[in-house]
């Protein structure tokens, strides 16, 4: 949470130096090497610093989704975030619960870090046609 919350507070001043692509390309990379350190690490310690990774390069895609989806499609684009993003919020944890106990922690985890390098892969891939900067 607390890295979560740097990550935030710095997204801004990340957003207007590199632009919203290379933010989204960027935290879905150390997202996933994030989640891949906390799923793979054999210490308690490394798989604590690979969730820091994380929740630094996780914290500002949805705020970034959030402005894309207002500015493409207006209001009703950012309820339509808004939900989706909402929506995962409560139904992820569930989501990786259910994949734990079918199988293990450590592949829920895994499918976490395979969903941050989709994101960052999707974002890559359509950074010329949604985001300001080309």
């Amino acid at each position: 949470a607390g890295a979560m919350t740097l990550g935030r507070l710095s997204g801004t001043t990340l957003v207007e130096r590199l632009g919203p692509g290379k933010v989204l390309i960027g935290g879905g990379v150390l997202g996933c090497c994030g989640m891949l350190l906390g799923s793979l690490a054999p210490s308690v310690w490394l798989v604590l610093g690979g969730f820091v990774l994380t929740g630094l390069g996780l914290a500002n895609v949805f705020p970034i989704a959030i402005g894309r989806a207002g500015d493409l499609a207006g209001p009703s684009g950012v309820a339509a975030a808004s939900t989706f993003g909402y929506g995962g919020l409560l139904l992820g944890p569930v989501a990786i619960g259910f994949l734990a106990d079918w199988f293990s922690l450590r592949s829920a985890l895994l499918t976490v870090a395979l969903l941050a390098a989709f994101a960052s892969v999707t974002a890559a891939a359509t950074r010329k046609r949604v985001l300001p900067e080309g």
